[in-house]
C-alpha cells in the first residue's frame, strides 16, 4: 500500500508480509490468502531499489538486508500452503512479480502489464526469476528476462504466467465470494475463479513464438544476437535493437544465472540470486548506472562499464555467484 511509488517494496513492507504469512499459515481460521495493489494503477512496480542506489556501494549492507528480507518472504509464498490469490490489476514489474508469480492462483486483467525490466538497470530479473523463467514453455522466460519485454492480458496467460484472465469490474465481485463461499481446497478457488473467468482472446507473442524459441535457445548472449542478426524480420531486428542498449555485464550474467537456474530447486535458486545481487551492489557497477539513468535522472542514457560484450570476460561474470563475505541466504 504505497500508491504515490506503484506499491514498490521496502524491506519492511517485505519482512511484514513475511510475518504476516507465516501467521496466516499457522492459523486454522485462514482458509486462502487474497493481495492485492492500493491505488488502482499498480500491483507493484518493483522493489524500491532507488533507495538503496542513494546508500552507495560504499556500504552494501542496506542492499543486503533488502534483498534477503525480499527473497524470504518470496520463498514463503513459494511454499505456501494454502491458496495464494494475486490479483496483478494494473503493472506488475519486478518485485511485483515475486509477490504474485509464486502463488497458486494469479489473476490477470486487461490493465495487467507484466515485465522484467532488470537488464536495463544494470541488474538481474530476481525474484525468483531464476526459477520461473526457465520453466516457462520454450525460451520464452530467456527471452522475458533478458529483454525485459512488457507482456498484457492474453501474452501473459499464454506464458503460463497467469492462471485465469477476467475484467477488472469483476475483481471486488470476484473477492466478495471468495470471502463469502466455504474454501477447503485449491479446487473451491478454481472453481469460484472459473465463474468470473473471461476469454482474452488470442496472445499476439504465438506470432514470434517460433523465432522466440529459436534464437533464445543459444546458450550464450552473443549467439543470441548472432541469432537475431540472421533473423529477417521486424520483430528480430527490434529485440536486437533493444538488447544492445542493455548492461552488457548484465546480460552476461543472466545468461549464465538462467543456464544454471534451470537445473536448481526453487531454495537453490534463491540463493544463487542472493549472490549475484550482493556481488552487483558491492562495487561501482552498471546497477548503480542504471538506476540513476532510469529511474533518478531518468535520462535514459546509462554509460555502462564494460561498454561491450567482448569486454565482458567470463572470469568478470563468474565472480557474481561467489558466496557473499557474510554467508549465503538462509532460510
Amino acid at each position: 500500500n504505497r500508491p504515490d511509488v506503484l506499491n514498490a517494496l521496502s524491506t519492511e513492507m517485505c519482512a511484514m508480509l513475511d510475518q504476516q504469512l507465516m501467521t496466516w499459515e499457522a492459523s486454522d481460521a485462514i482458509k486462502a490468502v487474497i493481495i492485492e495493489g492500493a491505488g488502482g494503477k499498480a500491483f507493484c512496480a518493483g522493489g524500491d531499489v532507488r533507495t538503496i542506489v542513494e546508500q552507495g556501494f560504499q556500504d552494501n549492507s542496506m542492499a543486503r538486508e533488502f534483498f534477503a528480507t525480499e527473497y524470504k518472504m518470496n520463498a514463503r509464498i513459494h511454499h505456501f500452503t494454502k491458496p495464494f490469490i494475486a490479483l496483478m490489476d494494473g503493472i506488475v514489474m519486478g518485485g511485483g512479480v515475486g509477490v504474485s508469480i509464486h502463488g497458486s492462483h494469479r489473476i490477470v486483467t486487461e490493465k495487467t502489464l507484466f515485465a522484467m525490466p532488470e537488464s536495463a538497470i544494470g541488474l538481474i530479473p530476481d525474484v525468483g526469476g531464476s526459477y520461473f523463467l526457465p520453466r516457462l514453455p520454450g525460451a520464452l522466460g530467456r527471452y522475458l528476462g533478458m529483454t525485459g519485454a512488457r507482456l498484457k492480458g492474453s501474452d501473459i496467460l499464454y506464458a503460463g504466467i497467469g492462471t485465469a484472465y477476467m475484467s477488472s469490474d469483476k475483481i471486488l465481485d470476484l473477492v466478495k465470494v471468495l470471502k463469502e463461499e466455504e474454501i477447503s481446497s485449491y479446487s473451491d478457488v478454481d472453481q469460484i475463479i472459473a465463474r468470473f473467468a473471461d476469454d482474452p482472446g488470442s496472445a499476439a507473442i504465438d506470432e514470434f513464438r517460433d523465432l522466440i524459441d529459436a534464437a533464445f535457445s543459444e546458450l550464450t548472449i552473443e549467439d543470441i544476437l548472432d541469432h537475431l542478426s540472421d533473423i529477417d524480420h521486424d520483430w528480430a531486428r527490434e529485440t536486437l535493437a533493444v538488447l544492445k542498449k542493455m548492461s552488457p555485464i548484465s546480460l552476461k550474467v543472466i545468461a549464465e544465472q538462467l543456464n544454471r537456474g534451470g537445473q536448481l530447486d526453487f531454495n537453490d535458486c534463491m540463493v544463487i540470486e542472493y549472490r549475484i545481487v550482493c556481488a552487483i551492489s558491492a562495487y561501482d557497477s552498471d546497477f548503480y548506472e542504471g538506476v540513476r539513468a532510469v529511474l533518478i535522472d531518468k535520462d535514459h542514457k546509462p554509460n555502462w562499464v564494460p561498454a561491450t560484450l567482448n569486454e565482458v570476460s567470463h572470469e568478470m561474470v563468474i565472480a557474481h555467484f561467489d558466496i557473499p563475505s557474510d554467508g549465503d541466504l538462509s532460510y
